[in-house]
């Protein structure tokens, strides 16, 4: 690690409780003990390469694919699916930039027009919109076809007087009050339209019933709807303002590549949705200009392949992937896909990555084994004591703890270190289970009323944090001997696995 990011680490002789342990800004800064993984996830966001993270769960693979995210510029693009009038089941590709984009939605806004109390609105007006009883002229809910004051008709509907052009105005507008694919600007059709004298002119305004206030338009917010409406109706899939990292599992073809939503009137123009807003992007179109970060990446099988081609060409269609539904026949050509990817793995899944794949991460990026263990020194047992920190912070429900509960906790990773990893000398980097250990040690403090987790807390945690096997294994002296107490004789003569165990021998996995 460079010393320009080397954060300063807490003197532990010196410190009392975990509060006092300062937590790193920089998200890479707290991942522990992968200085090499970090480093290179550095390079990767500021390069934009690849990164293939391959070791056990739990060392922090998922927290480094997110600290780079975080490292990487702000997404600048905003993707739409555009409606195709000349062929509705191809739908086009926008992308707009952010001062683009910025610039249209101050747009619309205008185009919006000021929503009012129906108090605030001319008399007449909230008359007509059913707001306000013109027996008594009480306010309320233009859903109350009767005044709950008089109990007589509000008559809502009543005459234009005062405007003999508001009929015909009314009528003229009412075409122009909708705008296709901008369903952010309302399209009611309770309204009223009338004339009013502002800075000696005379100009059109239009009353909406929104909810229960009314919207105004004056004739500036007019123009900006008719300018709107010659668009073609289009739907954002990937809006400017998003989370540039995009944790995808693969469980489907859908979720990862996109698909087309089935209609059952086929995108019938008056009865159906139209196909550009049936559009769902996948993950790999989420993650345009930021991170795909993919755990368990052997899992995707054969999807692996629709990876590579994303990563090579950085557009990738979308299209129905049912073939029984209307979707089928919709296809969105060249939807950008330009990310950094990420992927995790165990060592034993390595064989099962697509060669190519793993061709095109070491092409442009790189490949780190993680670790399971680091040296155990001052300055390690320091970072270690940060993690303690950051775990209880980022819970949020637990206490600090002591430093002779944090001291425990060392030790505890020491002796991981040599059961699971047969390292001496070395503190645990499986720090999922320690995390685990961690919290479970807070919620004995809360349960006791202790305003700090202390060594007792812990050794209780490390007690009750045994796998079901160890507890077995204590209680009956072997995996078979414990099955054999909780099976029937029935179930003896029917169970393989009791049969197996049987005739195995002793269960060597426990010894």
């Amino acid at each position: 690690m460079s010393k320009e990011h080397r954060p300063s680490l807490p003197d532990l002789s010196k410190v009392a409780t975990t509060a006092e342990i300062a937590i790193p800004s920089d998200p890479l800064l707290r991942v522990i003990g992968q200085d090499e993984a970090v480093k290179l996830a550095r390079i990767s966001a500021k390069q934009r390469r690849n990164l293939l993270l391959v070791g056990p769960p739990g060392t922090g693979k998922s927290m480094i694919a997110q600290a780079l995210a975080l490292h990487l510029p702000r997404p600048t693009e905003e993707i739409r699916v555009v409606h195709n009038p000349e062929n509705p089941e191809r739908p086009l590709i926008e992308v707009k930039k952010e001062e683009e984009v910025r610039r249209e939605y101050a747009s619309r806004e205008f185009a919006s027009g000021d929503l009012i109390d129906p108090k605030n609105a001319p008399i007449n007006v909230a008359e007509r919109l059913g707001y306000r009883c013109r027996n008594c002229g009480t306010y309320s809910s233009f859903k109350e076809r009767y005044c709950p004051k008089c109990q007589k008709p509000k008559a809502g509907d009543a005459g234009t007087a005062g405007n003999p052009f508001g009929d015909l105005m009314s009528s003229l507008l009412e075409s122009s009050m909708s705008v296709p694919g901008m369903s952010n600007i309302p399209t009611g059709k309770e309204r009223v339209t009338t004339t009013r004298n502002r800075f000696g002119k005379e100009e059109v305004v239009v009353f909406e019933r929104t909810g229960e206030m009314i919207r105004v338009l004056d004739q500036d917010a007019l123009e900006k709807r008719r300018e709107l409406e010659k668009q073609s109706p289009r739907k954002v899939i990937v809006p400017l303002d998003r989370n540039p990292f995009v944790f995808a599992t693969g469980a489907s073809e859908t979720e990862l590549l996109g698909d087309v939503r089935h209609d059952p009137y086929g995108g019938h123009a008056q009865l159906g949705t139209q196909p550009f807003d049936r559009v769902v992007p996948g993950a790999i179109h989420e993650a345009h200009q930021g991170v795909l970060f993919i755990d368990e990446l052997s899992h995707l099988g054969n999807l692996q392949r629709f990876i590579l081609t994303a990563m090579q060409e950085r557009r990738f269609p979308i299209s129905g992937r049912n073939p029984q539904s209307s979707g089928a026949s919709v296809k969105v050509d060249m939807v950008p896909c330009d990310f950094v990817f990420v992927g995790a793995c165990n060592i034993q899944d390595l064989e099962q990555i697509l060669a190519p794949l793993r061709s095109r991460i070491n092409g442009n990026g790189y490949e780190v084994l993680v670790k399971t263990a680091m040296e155990d020194t001052q300055e390690n047992e320091a970072r270690l004591a940060q993690f303690v920190a950051q775990e209880i912070i980022f819970d949020g429900k637990i206490p600090h703890a002591s430093m002779p509960a944090v001291w425990a906790i060392i030790k505890e990773a020491r002796r991981r270190a040599k059961d699971l990893d047969h390292h001496t000398h070395s503190l645990t980097l499986r720090l999922r289970e320690l995390g685990g250990l961690i919290r479970a040690a807070g919620d004995i403090a809360i349960h006791d009323g202790s305003p700090l987790i202390d060594e007792g807390h812990i050794a209780l945690a490390i007690k009750r944090s045994r796998t079901v096997e160890e507890q077995i294994k204590e209680r009956y002296g072997s995996y078979t001997r414990g099955l054999g107490t909780d099976l029937s004789s029935a179930q003896k003569e029917k169970s393989p696995y009791y049969f197996w165990n049987e005739h195995s021998g002793d269960d060597q996995m426990f010894h």
